[in-house]
């Protein structure tokens, strides 16, 4: 089996536990294995969710590392291991492979800006080094430029480079990469995660194969049950669910992510709520949203 056909469905963005300052790596090995409990289909640590700007080398190497370990081939693991330095994203790139990590998850741009010609040299020369299933994470709010679909295309004909991860809420995305793609690379299969739990909904309704989710890391079994729904093409039962489930989706948005959806972890007795500066924890208006989306859905 393809990495590509491995991972789909709902795969957690996974938070980073902390606590007085530092990782908390028995609450990271008790949250890994229980949302593979939960019914998760893959796991990425180290992306935007897991704070991965504030990680030290070190720390980042070590989430990775135990997620890994705790999964045991479980279930996929796509390790974060972008970065707006070519060099230092070759080097996480390798890290990763070397402990055992079954594709990785690679976004650039943030601060330099490059061109699309930059950012083709950026993702093939990593594509080039590192021998391992990348996937492109395409989130211009955060990286601050998008990878259009016509240079998707062109990246697309690397073998190392399998999907993207789309954090840019455009339904018509997924339709159109499908058809560049397939019609650049003859046929390619191309593997299309949503990047934004509210419409990913839509975005399965368009081809694609699932979503890495901000909400999984607190209603693991409802998004992988969603998910299933989609897969099934059953989108009036998975209807119910994103409706039961969109204040939720909402609510950990309403404050600078991972602040809510810390907070809500922390009700669930997962980790603490903890963030580190420059985020802070979620002010008391996101409390209240998250208290209540968590109780309409019934997971408090």
């Amino acid at each position: 089996m393809t990495a590509a056909n491995r991972i789909k469905g709902s795969i957690t963005a996974l938070i980073t536990p902390m606590k007085d300052g530092k990782l908390d790596e028995a609450a990271f090995r008790k949250l890994v294995s229980w949302q593979i409990a939960e019914g998760t289909n893959g796991l990425v640590p180290c992306g935007t969710t897991g704070e991965s700007p504030t990680l030290s080398h070190d720390e980042h190497r070590r989430v990775i590392e135990i997620c890994v370990a705790e999964t045991a081939g479980r279930v996929p693991v796509i390790a974060g291991a972008g970065s707006n330095s070519t060099v230092e994203a070759i080097e996480l790139t390798k890290f990763a492979k070397s402990v055992g990590a079954d594709a990785v998850l690679s976004v650039t741009g943030y601060y330099n800006k490059p061109s699309q010609e930059g950012q083709y040299r950026h993702f093939m020369a990593v594509a080039d080094a590192v021998d391992i299933p990348i996937i492109l994470y395409n989130i211009p709010p955060r990286a601050i430029v998008e990878i259009s679909v016509e240079l998707m295309a062109r990246l697309a004909r690397h073998p190392n480079i399998i999907g993207v991860k789309d954090a840019t809420a455009n339904l018509m995305r997924p339709s159109r990469e499908r058809h560049a793609i397939g019609k650049a690379t003859h046929g390619k299969e191309w593997l299309l995660l949503s990047g934004e739990d509210g419409t990913a909904l839509g975005y399965n309704a368009h081809g694609g194969h699932g979503c890495i989710s901000v909400t999984a890391n607190v209603a693991p079994r409802l998004c992988a049950e969603f998910q299933a729904l989609c897969q099934k093409q059953d989108f009036v039962g998975a209807l119910a669910i994103q409706d039961r489930l969109l204040p939720l989706h909402d609510a950990l948005f309403t404050n600078p992510n991972p602040a809510p959806v810390k907070y809500a972890a922390s009700l669930l007795g997962l980790c603490s709520a903890e963030v580190r500066l420059p985020l802070v924890e979620a002010d008391e208006a996101s409390q209240a949203r998250v208290r209540e989306a968590l109780a309409f859905a019934g997971l408090k």
